[in-house]
């Protein structure tokens, strides 16, 4: 059999191999032309984006925040100032062993467990280029040992910050404030790009209430890095601008002598200058360490705070409501001349105080603070020995409506428009007010006791002092203020005649330098004059059997009755009005008074 063999045909395979190429180079053409025009969308028509895009991955703009700005006294005695603070970091890359480091370094300075462990947390973070914090809050003997030592360490480094710090501590903690970590709210109530790279922000007092003052203005640097992120060098640095310094009214050695008088009671202290509003000091006490907060407190120790039954953290200034008091009754005395309604008809008026007051047709018996009586006196006298049964009777021949709106117009009952943040309005009763928030009529007892300062009325340390400003001039008020020349606008909210200012005035001239004044034991040794009024209000109503116990000294420190004291001096020429408020103190005259006197004495010797 013939094997035949097919012919092969080299020009149909010729054709169909050339047919192939043609394709395959046809699709490496077309390729090659969508790459083509791709890297001319990219080179030519979003150069200038990528472009950009591409120096954005190079250069970095960083944030430089402002140092914020210094608070003084009127002396210009630095009250909140920022410092600088060390911190020891570690960079993880250029560390050999660094459990080894770390022991090495605990036998220098003490570093905790939680402080390592933060730092291996922060570390799992990072990059291991970037410094990372160990301790910070260094001492200066810490400091001083690490940098001699240092060349010993690899990897470690000593950083400066800038953080606030307050010399003086609790003086001025509820004046001043204290600043903390910035916060998401605090985040809300300002401009978000001007408080980027901002680690604190004012909480409380001054720092938070002229926050947009201090804190000034930050800046920005422009570095240059490399694709790790690591920092090359600095291209470009700005000036941050320092927030302005504050300088307040306030005096550092009265405040001092305020605080030290004080003691270990609590209570609040104001002491201003009646022209012109400026206030010299302002003490509540006890306070707080405000640096406690700018470093970081721990939750233990804030608890402590909270729970402190004497409540450091409370405002007692503008916060603290207490009865006033018989420091009210000058006050009301003026509305008696006024009214002209028989009692207080200048020094023509008399009552008998037997040692108690009856209303008409009732069985209760209001005491009067001697219990055997002061037998016939006016105005001047009952101001003079304090007497109740006077102003009892005085009370009801005012009534409670007159007495509400005359002691308004020296600022009872309403903010002072202080500038340091919540303050509280304090309490005249009214029967409209009583109606209104009680659904109750108003009770003629109610107005007996309202006449010497208690029942439903309360005032501010912050408000009595005010009302003392406003009677050393004779009717004249300017606004408190802290802040060294805010403008204060001057009215004149109450009018009386110049014979019953004179009246009053005398009367609490008395009170100091008379033979029979209750305060009389801080008019000796004295070459200027007081004209001041004491008070003692009562915490509860005590029944007749708890008042015979609280004569002999038994009655509990904290059901004692609250000292208080309103003064200003010199009387013909008035530079300062004080109130001074001591929580449980028993008597005014030998707890508040003596605490006024100090404050004069060191006012005139340092003027």
């Amino acid at each position: 059999m013939i094997r035949r063999e097919a012919l092969i045909d080299h020009r149909h395979d010729s054709r169909r191999y050339l047919i192939r190429a043609l394709v395959a180079l046809a699709g490496v053409m077309v390729v090659l032309l969508l790459l083509f025009i791709r890297l001319y969308f990219l080179q030519v028509v979003n150069y200038d984006h990528y472009a950009t895009a591409s120096r954005s991955n190079r250069l970095r703009l960083e944030v430089m925040p402002p140092v914020r700005g210094a608070i003084t006294d009127r002396h210009g005695e630095l009250l909140a100032v920022n410092v600088p603070a060390f911190s020891l970091s570690l960079v993880p890359e250029e560390i050999g062993d660094l459990d080894k480091l770390l022991a090495e370094l605990g036998q220098l300075i003490d570093i905790t467990e939680a402080d390592i462990a933060r730092f291996h947390e922060q570390r799992d973070r990072g990059r291991p280029f970037d410094a990372i914090v160990l301790r910070s809050h260094l001492s200066e003997q810490e400091r001083a040992l690490l940098a001699v030592n240092g060349h010993r360490f690899n990897g470690m480094r000593l950083d400066a910050d800038s953080v606030r710090s307050y010399p003086f501590g609790p003086l001025f903690a509820h004046l001043v404030g204290y600043v903390g970590r910035i916060s998401a709210k605090d985040l809300q109530k300002v401009d978000a790009d001007r408080y980027r790279g901002t680690r604190f922000y004012g909480k409380s007092g001054i720092e938070n209430v002229y926050e947009e003052t201090l804190h000034g203005e930050n800046s920005f640097r422009v570095v240059e890095r490399n694709a790790l992120g690591r920092e090359l060098r600095e291209l470009q640095r700005g000036v941050p601008q320092e927030g302005a310094p504050i300088q307040l009214t306030v005096d550092v050695g009265l405040q001092q002598v305020a605080a030290a008088a004080l003691g270990d009671q609590a209570g609040a202290i104001v002491a201003l200058e009646p022209a012109t509003g400026a206030i010299r000091a302002l003490v509540s006490w006890p306070a707080f360490d405000p640096n406690l907060f700018v470093r970081g407190i721990s939750s233990r120790a804030y608890q402590e705070l909270l729970n402190d039954p004497l409540r450091p953290l409370f405002n007692r200034v503008t916060q603290g409501q207490y009865p006033p008091g018989s420091t009210l009754k000058p006050f009301i005395g003026l509305a008696g001349l006024e009214a002209d309604n028989g009692i207080t008809s200048g020094r023509n008026g008399r009552v008998f105080c037997p040692g108690w007051f009856q209303l008409d047709g009732r069985e209760r018996k209001y005491r009067c603070w001697k219990r055997h009586g002061h037998g016939p006196l006016d105005l001047v006298d009952s101001i003079v020995q304090s007497c109740d049964v006077f102003f009892y009777q005085l009370a009801i021949k005012l009534g409670i409506d007159p007495i509400h709106d005359y002691l308004t117009r020296f600022g009872f009952g309403a903010p002072t428009g202080l500038n340091l943040g919540r303050e509280n309005r304090g309490l005249v009763p009214s029967s409209a007010w009583k109606r209104a928030k009680l659904g109750e009529p108003w009770y003629p007892g109610e107005t007996v006791i309202s006449g010497i300062g208690q029942g439903y009325n309360s005032a501010t340390a912050l408000q009595l002092a005010r009302a003392t400003a406003v009677l050393a001039l004779r009717g004249k008020d300017v606004r408190p203020h802290l802040v060294a020349g805010e403008n204060q606008r001057v009215t004149q909210p109450v009018k009386a005649t110049d014979s019953s200012w004179s009246t009053v005035i005398d009367a609490m001239t008395a009170v100091v330098h008379g033979s029979r004044g209750t305060a009389r034991a801080i008019g000796n040794d004295i070459d200027y004059q007081i004209a001041g009024k004491t008070g003692t209000a009562q915490v509860y109503q005590l029944s007749q059997a708890e008042d015979e116990k609280e004569n002999r000294g038994v009655i509990s420190k904290k059901l004692q009755d609250h000292a208080l004291f309103i003064a200003f001096a010199p009387v013909e020429t008035p530079e300062l009005a004080v109130a001074v408020i001591v929580e449980n103190g028993g008597s005014g005259s030998s707890t508040a008074a003596p605490i006024a006197r100090k404050l004069f004495d060191h006012y005139f010797a340092n003027q």
